[in-house]
């Protein structure tokens, strides 16, 4: 039986907590964002050389910060953060204990060990590897992905260790039907088990080559594989992205889902179709046929993107119905207005919904398509698309549940709140003068992972590129001033976690803003969990109106971008012969 000293009563929420899963919490947490604010400083260094004006940069360090930026904020800041999240969603969520509380410290000590190796390897030099690292591109040394193996194999523990904990809660009685935001997190950590598998089986295999055990890696296999965890581990930021949003909707206006059920089937959507859109990166693999392409590539990417507009309809929905409940009825947007857009928590839903939705999910479908992708893929297109998703979508989102579970956790009052207040705001207007520009530069042409897109040392074809077409010159500096605002914006946040933490008044009773009392009584709310049924209202009209003309605007923007893709498509000259 857990005893009194193994776990604590949060007083703000009412739920017990396990001071093995906070300490462990902590831990990880605090990792994600020292993780954050490195891939943060090389990301302003690698804007400021692509922005071909100020080319900040030498050629060597472009690239040897490129990859490192690449691994730290795709895969160490998100994978931290994310076991910090599965770790509160298993235990003190539920208000139950962790089972085996050796296996998680294990799995944070491996993930660091691999993580910190791997970055000072890549910071050195030694294993400049882009993101991808595609034989026959290898690093110097074996231990980098040595490195990157035993992250994998931490990170797997966590994964595993999550759902150990989530049977035991069931076994013992303490839960019945998980909570929202809890099987939101394990559709994301099905998904990451399946990512993270196929990554150690892609990397395995280089790591044997670089030791001289075997002659040579399938460049093919190894494309095929690493894809699984490579485009994988996005879908495991957006399944738990969306779980964040849920939690978001909850806590600053009280809303709870409209149709539970639905959105449950729309993460089961996720799981069983998101990481079919992976094969876009493979379109020009021969190993593979072209009807297996293009299903993978469409339909059953399709599948996906039905469970992202459930979603996408749902928590609007759902914000209007319990806004509406409080009085703020007249018209279609009054509950849009009233709506607390001070509270940092929900300017940084708003804020991550509308870039990820707009920029990056339309962007997503349009080039993951075969016939776009494939005039698309090598260009500032691509990284302007997971740009919009991971860093303006995902990001965005766990900065906002941060600044309501670091106070809860760490029992600290939150600082510079007014710092807070602001934080999304600047941080997405950054991320959107930075995603026009990165994609606006892709549209015209300009390739991506290029340290001088004129290609001044090399001309191409005999053809002197050196002189920048004015409206790719506007583009690439839209890309470095917004890239500037955002690491503002960044540090904004970082600024106000790393005092909460260290310098935060303790408390047990932090003000951290305004939660809706309800959210945790009797399931969270913050977990969509339903709690005691509410009086049956009388349904007399449409109930989110509001909800339903920005979702049908949005559609007929999709549909209109999407159809010019495709007249865009068909001016392409094709040569043939």
């Amino acid at each position: 039986m857990a005893t009194a000293a193994m776990m604590r009563r949060c007083e703000i929420t009412g739920l017990s907590v396990d001071r093995s899963a906070e300490r462990l919490i902590m831990l990880n947490a605090v990792t994600a964002v020292v993780y954050l604010t490195i891939g943060g400083v090389l990301a302003l260094l690698i804007t400021l050389t692509r922005w071909q004006a100020v080319h900040l940069l030498a050629a060597k360090l472009f690239y040897e910060f490129l990859s490192t930026h690449g691994v730290v904020m795709l895969i160490f800041w998100i994978l931290f953060f994310e076991v910090a999240g599965l770790i509160f969603a298993s235990t003190v969520l539920l208000s139950t204990r962790m089972v085996i509380p050796w296996l998680s410290w294990v799995a944070y000590v491996m993930m660091l060990g691999g993580s910190v190796i791997a970055t000072v390897l890549m910071l050195s030099g030694q294993a400049t590897v882009m993101f991808t690292s595609y034989p026959p591109l290898r690093a110097e040394t074996p231990w980098y992905y040595a490195a990157v193996l035993v992250f994998a194999v931490g990170a797997i523990l966590a994964v595993v260790h999550f759902f150990v904990n989530i049977v035991a809660a069931r076994l013992r009685g303490d839960v019945g039907s998980l909570p929202l935001f809890t099987f939101a997190l394990m559709g994301a950590a099905i998904i990451a088990l399946w990512s993270l598998l196929s990554g150690a089986l892609a990397l395995f295999p280089v790591f044997l080559w670089t030791l001289g055990v075997i002659p040579e890696v399938d460049p093919g296999i190894y494309r095929l594989l690493y894809w699984g965890l490579g485009h994988g581990a996005q879908q495991v930021n957006l399944a738990a992205m969306v779980g964040v949003w849920y939690g978001l909707a909850s806590l600053t206006t009280g809303a709870r889902p409209v149709n539970e059920g639905l959105s449950r089937i729309a993460i089961v959507l996720y799981v069983l179709f998101i990481n079919m859109g992976a094969m876009h990166h493979l379109l020009v693999d021969p190993g593979l046929g072209t009807w297996v392409k293009n299903v993978n590539a469409s339909y059953f990417m399709y599948a996906a993107v039905m469970g992202s507009l459930i979603h996408a309809f749902s928590i609007p929905a759902s914000m209007e119905l319990a806004l509406r409940e409080r009085g703020y009825r007249r018209g279609l947007f009054e509950w849009l207005r009233r709506a607390p857009w001070g509270e940092p928590g929900f300017a940084a839903l708003v804020v991550s919904m509308i870039l990820f939705g707009l920029l990056g999910g339309i962007s997503g479908v349009i080039i993951g398509g075969p016939q776009v992708n494939m005039i698309s893929h090598n260009t500032l297109l691509v990284p302007a698309h997971f740009h919009m998703t991971v860093v303006a979508g995902t990001t965005s989102a766990f900065m906002g549940i941060a600044y309501y579970l670091v106070p809860l956790i760490f029992q600290r009052q939150l600082l510079f709140r007014r710092l807070a207040q602001w934080q999304p705001y600047v941080y997405g207007f950054g991320m959107l003068i930075l995603g026009l520009g990165m994609g606006l530069a892709g549209h015209w042409g300009v390739p991506r992972r290029h340290w001088d897109i004129t290609f001044s040392t090399a001309p191409v074809l005999g053809v002197n590129l050196q002189e920048l077409r004015p409206e790719i010159a506007v583009f690439l500096a839209m890309m470095g001033i917004g890239g500037i605002i955002a690491v503002i914006g960044g540090a904004m946040f970082v600024a106000v976690a790393v005092a909460t933490v260290f310098v935060g008044h303790r408390t047990p009773r932090p003000a951290v803003g305004r939660i809706v009392p309800e959210a945790f009584s009797p399931y969270p709310a913050i977990a969509g969990g339903s709690g005691e049924p509410a009086a049956a209202a009388a349904h007399r009209t449409f109930e989110v109106p509001g909800t339903l003309v920005i979702s049908v605007v949005f559609l007929i923007l999709f549909i209109f971008l999407y159809g010019f893709s495709w007249f865009e498509l068909s001016r392409v000259p094709w040569k043939i012969g």
